[in-house]
């Protein structure tokens, strides 16, 4: 029979257990690593057995103030012990000051929230098309999006998605254009009478980590302007002080129209946001949206919680400062092992090694895992760094050193191959 026998349920398991009763009963679909986590303190994760691990990816950019971050703990145990959910039929107290804090920092003016990037992503969709179908417009319905980005796994988001690994197999998809990321010409020939937005990474993260070269960004926006067309930025990744500024598109002359949040927004509670010009407050009336869980109180919390500990202990900053450390001890690394490493390439603490041809990340990243460190791949041949936020800089040179010891084997390896 399947599962944990009776004499085991009452006990602590192993990972070689949890692990067989994992392949049994979950669905089949991920490449986990063969250890189980059970617990986590800042940037260190724990499996069952008891084994440290050091936590560079922050389940990928989510954990934004680390594991069990006192703070937000007690905001959620908090909260729970309050007020949980009540629905959109009602306003409730946290989530109508969330959406005020998250206007006041960014510049928009009205936030729609949902449970993840993917929902974000699918409420730009939906918005940039109902937009100009309100006025008339019918026919406007093409988005022109880039070669390599990532935009979630519904259906309409990854019609947006740029690698078509992630869409085959699904139906035809679209309507959507993709171009090569940072090429603004090729953006302006796809430009048309049909399209309502282009929609932007502004690091792309799943792709390779991908910084926009410069004025790229602010270009679009007067390419959408000529055309007019909206601009949708895709934050999920880059928002909430990942790449050193509140938002990856500040400062970059790029003002977009609508915007979508997640991950580290709720610091690892479920939780997304689409935050829109006042100009688009109609593009979505009731009934044309909407989502049971969005909004919800305690998500709500997690998400104060999470502004108040950026603030507090100046992590918006401290990516700016430790994100330069980071750049520094990565490129350092690559000028070591040139065998391996072929470029460094990021922005705050959201940075990828990019290893030469031959190397693929999903089967490097098992050795890096059994030498204690937590990285996630971005592309065929990007080593991700996304750490929380509040990791500090001997952290960080302890990941690097674990990692150099990986791929300076590697390394030699190929140079007696």
């Amino acid at each position: 029979m399947l599962g944990l026998s009776p004499e085991m349920a009452g006990k602590d398991a192993s990972n070689t257990e949890l692990v067989a009763l994992a392949q049994t009963r979950l669905y089949p679909n991920y490449r986990q690593a063969p250890f189980v986590l059970a617990r986590g303190r800042g940037c260190e994760l724990f499996d069952v057995e008891g084994r440290r691990y050091l936590d560079l990816c922050a389940g990928v950019a989510v954990c934004s103030v680390g594991h069990a971050h006192p703070a937000l703990v007690r905001t959620i145990a908090e909260q729970a012990a309050t007020l949980m959910h009540v629905s959109n039929w009602f306003y409730n107290d946290v989530n109508v000051r969330l959406a005020d804090e998250l206007c006041r920092r960014t510049g928009f003016a009205r936030v729609l929230f949902c449970n993840s990037g993917t929902e974000a992503n699918e409420a730009l969709l939906k918005l940039a098309r109902h937009h100009f179908y309100a006025q008339g417009q019918k026919d406007r319905m093409r988005i022109v999006a880039f070669d390599n980005a990532f935009h979630g796994r519904t259906l309409g988001a990854l019609s947006m998605t740029g690698t078509p690994k992630y869409r085959e197999g699904f139906g035809p998809l679209g309507p959507v254009t993709h171009v090569p990321y940072g090429d603004a010409d090729a953006v302006e020939r796809a430009m048309g009478p049909d399209v309502c937005a282009i929609i932007v990474e502004t690091v792309q993260g799943e792709g390779g980590v991908f910084p926009p070269p410069p004025g790229f960004l602010a270009r679009l926006r007067a390419i959408a302007d000529t055309h007019g067309a909206l601009v949708l930025a895709d934050e999920i990744q880059t928002g909430v002080g990942r790449t050193g500024r509140f938002l990856g598109s500040d400062g970059t002359g790029l003002k977009p129209d609508a915007i979508s949040l997640a991950k580290g927004l709720g610091g690892g509670f479920p939780i997304g946001a689409m935050l829109t010009t006042e100009k688009l407050a109609g593009a979505l009336p009731g009934g044309t949206h909407g989502s049971t869980f969005g909004g919800n109180a305690l998500a709500s919390a997690a998400s104060l919680a999470v502004l108040k500990i950026l603030d507090d202990e100046d992590l918006i900053e401290g990516a700016r400062s430790k994100g330069a450390v980071l750049a520094a001890l990565l490129s350092d690394l690559a000028r070591e092992i040139p065998a391996v490493c072929e470029a460094v390439r990021g922005e705050g603490l959201l940075w990828g090694v990019a290893m030469r041809p031959g190397f693929v990340a999903r089967e490097v990243l098992p050795q890096i895992q059994e030498a204690g460190l937590l990285l996630t791949g971005a592309g065929e041949r990007v080593l991700r760094f996304s750490p929380p936020l509040v990791v500090s800089v001997a952290e960080l040179n302890e990941g690097v050193a674990c990692l150099r010891g990986v791929l300076s084997s590697l390394g030699r390896v190929r140079a007696t191959a």
